[in-house]
């Protein structure tokens, strides 16, 4: 039997989804970091790959990756690869049979699974598969049904559907050994959550979020634009106790017209609790409250492991702040009356980056992330439009595309000292300054995108006679 200290030290293969391509090594690598694992990946790395190869892990350290990670569906401990069933052959053949032979002695079970990326084997090939591979000294039992280890030959044919090969270009064999965390991408869709709005975060980007900032057990983490708390739900997840703030006081008391089609007013317990309420969390509600995220309520003290929000764009939410241009009469005892509402003025986006970014600066313990998404017009885009700040180390910068002429990008950043007088404020490039000052500055690129592209589509029809 192989001894521990050799086991730890194998080759480890990465089954990947391909959807969120961007998001995939940034979330690995934050799972790793939880376990102070780099990421070593082996020669011919191909980060857009379904398949990834990595070293340097012990089985203990991928399970633990596969117990957080939406990204990725299956692991598996790598016994032999190649470009041909030549080359896996021999590739097999030449790993040490005491690395195998615990899990082929006689008295075990196993199933073997063929898994193909990008073709679809009938199920005779599929047969003729699993023969060929009769050169490996199996001594157990075949259980379909509940096999003590399970084993996968996985062929990828590439990431053209339309230039399918005959043959595949790259082949793996290995042990499973856990599957990811995908099935949290059902059981916490938005559909079924009990408390949604406009803007409600889609449950797989919020893992993602979740894990991109390390949020862990016992954590604090807080969203200064908590919405209807979907954040905070993936956070609690992974048994973080969350808090936020909003300055919307309808969503935050769920008060107010229903976002759910055919429901015209929101019920008596659609509020963030309940949702955590609903997924058996409710115990890791700290609270939320309807703040200004202009004007932080917060002592000058480093409270949260982590801050993740979805900062409004005034696309679907208005970008909004407490004050007035006007002059407004405070009342001789300075106290207003408890319906007092507060007057509201535009928050450009410019202003909610450069005071989320202080914020962290100010809040986050150091090795805190702050973790937010940053809309972007495809057209102006460069990667100086990335706020900055002196504390904030920028850890990763992925792009979910929106339309042909907008995104949005996850923005992960680190804190890696406390605020010193010298530091100054976030700092905002000309082009990043110029990209979101102005009231709907984002809003207008939006909009005008999407006129463009409709006088395109009606001079196309022009032309086609339509």
């Amino acid at each position: 039997m192989a001894t521990p200290s050799r086991r730890s030290c194998l080759q480890h293969l990465l089954h990947l989804a391909q959807d969120n391509l961007d998001f995939r090594l940034p979330e690995i690598k934050a799972l790793l970091a939880l376990r102070s694992k780099p990421f070593h990946p082996c020669e011919n790395f191909n980060e857009k790959s379904p398949f990834w190869c990595l070293n340097g892990l012990s089985e203990e350290d991928v399970r633990s990756v596969m117990a957080r990670s939406v990204c990725a569906k299956s692991a598996f401990e790598l016994w032999g690869h190649g470009q041909t069933h030549s080359e896996l052959r021999t590739s097999l053949l030449n790993y040490p049979s005491e690395n195998m032979s615990p899990f082929m002695h006689k008295d075990s079970t196993y199933r073997i699974n063929v898994y193909t990326f990008n073709k679809t084997l009938v199920f005779d090939d599929r047969i003729k598969r699993i023969d060929a591979m009769e050169y490996l000294p199996f001594e157990g039992t075949v259980s379909l049904k509940s096999p003590q280890h399970v084993f996968c030959l996985m062929e990828d044919y590439g990431s053209d559907p339309n230039n399918i090969p005959e043959e595949p270009i790259y082949i793996y064999f290995g042990r499973w050994i856990a599957d990811g965390q995908r099935e949290l991408i059902r059981s916490h869709s938005v559909k079924n959550r009990h408390f949604i709005g406009n803007t409600s975060m889609d449950a797989g980007l919020s893992f993602i979020m979740a894990n991109h900032a390390k949020v862990k057990e016992n954590d604090l983490v807080f969203d200064p634009f908590v919405g209807t708390g979907s954040l905070l739900v993936a956070c609690s997840h992974f048994g973080a106790y969350v808090c936020g703030t909003d300055i919307d006081y309808n969503t935050i008391h769920g008060k107010g017209r229903s976002s759910r089609k055919n429901q015209k007013w929101r019920g008596p317990d659609e509020n963030i609790r309940a949702n955590l309420r609903q997924y058996g969390k409710d115990r890791m509600y700290v609270d939320v409250m309807v703040s200004d995220a202009s004007k932080p309520v917060w002592r000058a003290a480093t409270l949260f492991d982590a801050i993740i929000t979805d900062p409004p764009y005034g696309i679907r939410e208005s970008t909004r702040k407490t004050g007035s241009h006007k002059d407004i009469m405070k009342p001789a005892n300075g106290v207003y009356a408890e319906s007092h509402v507060p007057v509201t003025q535009a928050y450009h986006l410019s202003d909610i980056l450069t005071d989320l970014l202080n914020f962290s600066a100010n809040h986050l313990v150091i090795g805190g992330r702050l973790v937010y998404w940053l809309p972007i017009y495809r057209p102006e885009y460069c990667e100086e439009m990335i706020p900055l700040h002196p504390c904030l180390r920028l850890i990763s910068n992925c792009e979910q595309t929106l339309s042909s002429h907008t995104s949005r990008r996850l923005i992960t950043m680190e804190k890696i000292k406390e605020p010193e007088e010298l530091d100054g404020p976030a700092h905002l490039s000309d082009a990043c300054f110029s990209g979101y000052q102005g009231h709907n500055a984002f809003r207008e690129k939006y909009f005008s995108g999407l006129n463009k592209r409709c006088v395109k589509e009606d001079n196309q029809s022009d032309v086609n006679g339509e």
